[in-house]
């Protein structure tokens, strides 16, 4: 079987990776809260970002020796497997055979925490990243909203003042067209009332000439009495002021 130091080695390089693997997983669990408590203590959203980069350079180096404990483990791992699969090797028991399973399966699973909590890690970071980019934003356009506000105050009231006129140029030309309409519906009426007349008077003369001589004795009767209302007036202002 194996040289026993082989499995000495791998014991304690698992060991030590799964204290790597405690600590890196509280980091990153560490990460967005540490950052949400600086916010609350700073105005500026710069500063966490600052901040939060001892943090960054910690999860970087411990990746680092993460990755290569998992390298050395492998690498004891691969230098066992080939002393079981060499030759001259008598069959091994199920005994050691299952030792040796046991240490394949512990560092696939710790290959396996070590890549979801890595993942888990720069997908906080991501977002803590793009919120600080939005904060940010949000806070240049607040330090500006004096300026903002008063343009846009002034946009809306002349925007207001369009509207208004706008309006009063379409009752305008409702009023118009009605009038339009109108006018064009009695001059239509008047036409067809002097079409009329005009056909009755030439159908009967007689008719005509009677309507004229009436208006004609109508007028002279107005005249007529107009005249005697007017030397009444005279005669009535003569004796008032005599």
């Amino acid at each position: 079987g194996p040289p026993p130091y082989l499995r000495k080695q791998a014991r304690q390089l698992e060991n030590e990776l799964d204290l790597k693997l405690v600590s890196f997983s509280k980091l990153c669990t560490s990460y967005s809260s540490t950052r949400d408590g600086r916010r609350d203590r700073y105005s500026s959203d710069t500063t966490p970002l600052l901040n939060g980069s001892s943090q960054d350079r910690m999860f970087e180096t411990m990746a680092v020796e993460i990755e290569q404990l998992l390298g050395k483990l492998t690498g004891i791992n691969d230098k066992m497997a080939e002393y079981t699969n060499s030759a001259g090797v008598p069959s091994l028991n199920a005994a050691l055979m299952h030792t040796l399973q046991r240490h394949r399966d512990i560092l696939q699973d710790y290959t396996h925490e070590f890549h979801k909590t890595k993942a888990n890690f720069l997908a906080i970071r991501e977002r803590e990243n793009l919120l600080g980019s939005v904060r940010k934003d949000i806070e240049s356009y607040k330090s500006g909203s004096g300026v903002n506000n008063r343009r846009t105050e002034l946009f809306l009231k002349e925007h207001e003042h369009l509207r208004n006129s706008d309006r009063l140029i379409e009752e305008t030309i409702s009023i118009a067209m009605a009038t339009k309409e109108n006018m064009t519906s009695q001059r239509g009426m008047l036409k067809s009332i002097q079409s009329k007349m005009n056909t009755l008077a030439n159908r009967f003369p007689a008719v005509n000439s009677l309507i004229q001589r009436i208006n004609l004795r109508k007028r002279r009767d107005s005249l007529i009495l107009g005249g005697i209302i007017g030397i009444c007036t005279i005669l009535l202002l003569l004796y008032a002021f005599h």
